[in-house]
């Protein structure tokens, strides 16, 4: 992965590129395997100082997307070389019955409300992806990671919607399982 991203104008604000730079060379090393201390997790955690002239952020963000499906198909290729496949499998499956759990609450009720005044994601567009991820894992229905991680929902406020930040973090860790599978 090249670390010469397109950048913005000097105008617009775009990531540091230091840090985009820095953080890339790490996570190149650790693919590599000669870091332990950097987790395919790191990636979807990342963020960035801004700059006038940065990276373009659109442009990062699906190298860093490229980036993670490349940690879960090492991670994938690593469980199975030394457990075997069946074992790997059945991991894979009792992570998606974990994610399936919350899948299975009534709608409104699948995440934390918001605080009053915390911003949240609207219930109902959330609800409706959870929906999709329901015949995702049960009827298979064609989905791909993309349409988990660049899902967009509206903005509420308080009680009338979800926290995001608990959203943010399950839909990680849905991208993560769909990722690992070939």
């Amino acid at each position: 992965m090249s670390n010469s991203f397109e950048r913005v104008s000097r105008f617009s604000v775009g990531y540091d590129m230091n840090e985009v730079d820095e953080f890339l060379a790490r996570a190149r090393t650790a693919y590599e395997g000669r870091e332990a201390d950097f987790q395919g997790a790191d990636i979807t955690t990342a963020s960035f100082g801004t700059e006038r002239g940065g990276y373009d952020m659109r442009i990062v963000d699906e190298a860093l997307d490229r980036l993670s499906d490349a940690f879960a198909l090492q991670s994938r290729d690593d469980a199975i070389a030394a457990k075997g496949e069946s074992a790997w499998v059945a991991e894979l499956t009792e992570r998606a019955d974990v994610l399936k759990e919350r899948l299975e609450r009534p709608a409104g009720e699948r995440f934390a409300p918001a605080a009053a005044g915390e911003p949240a994601y609207d219930k109902s567009d959330v609800d409706s992806l959870c929906d999709q991820l329901v015949a995702y894992f049960t009827e298979g229905l064609p989905m791909s990671v993309d349409d988990v991680r660049r899902a967009a929902f509206r903005r509420r406020r308080g009680a009338d919607g979800y926290r995001e930040a608990v959203v943010d973090v399950y839909l990680d860790h849905v991208a993560d399982v769909m990722a690992s599978v070939p």
